[in-house]
């Protein structure tokens, strides 16, 4: 191998943000949370503090923030941009429901934002399903 051909395989594993893990290799985790009996689903601004707060805890980058409110069930809908993907929320409070996804590659780990949710939602019960994205063969 060439000198640039050796700094340029190591310049290319530097900015690969591919997770290894369990003898797998794949882009990140997307973390589909559903929270029932949730609490605090109207309160545009908490809400993105807490999910801030979610992505900083995971050891994510937050990029950008945009959620909309809708004045007909004062639920809310957005996304928090990631330079390490995205963590999105839409929220039902007349259902007390809230959908969250959360995706994220490199060495954050999507499950300690699940527990920053679990505390500032309050919800009465809880799914959590994982699908690996970009898995390698």
């Amino acid at each position: 191998m060439t000198d640039q051909a050796q700094h340029l395989s190591l310049v290319d594993e530097e900015k690969d943000y591919f997770v290894e893990k369990d003898g797998l290799r794949y882009a990140g985790a997307h973390i589909l949370v559903d929270l029932w009996g949730a609490e605090n689903l109207t309160d545009k601004q908490y809400i993105d503090q807490m999910l801030q707060r979610a992505a900083e805890v995971a050891g994510a980058t937050v990029l950008d923030s945009n959620l909309h409110q809708f004045s007909s069930s004062g639920g809310v809908s957005g996304v928090l941009l990631l330079a390490e993907s995205h963590i999105s929320i839409h929220t039902w409070p007349e259902r007390e429901f809230a959908a969250i996804d959360i995706f994220m590659c490199g060495r954050c780990d999507p499950y300690r934002s699940v527990v920053v949710l679990k505390e500032a939602f309050k919800p009465d019960a809880i799914q959590v399903n994982e699908q690996k994205r970009g898995l390698l063969p």
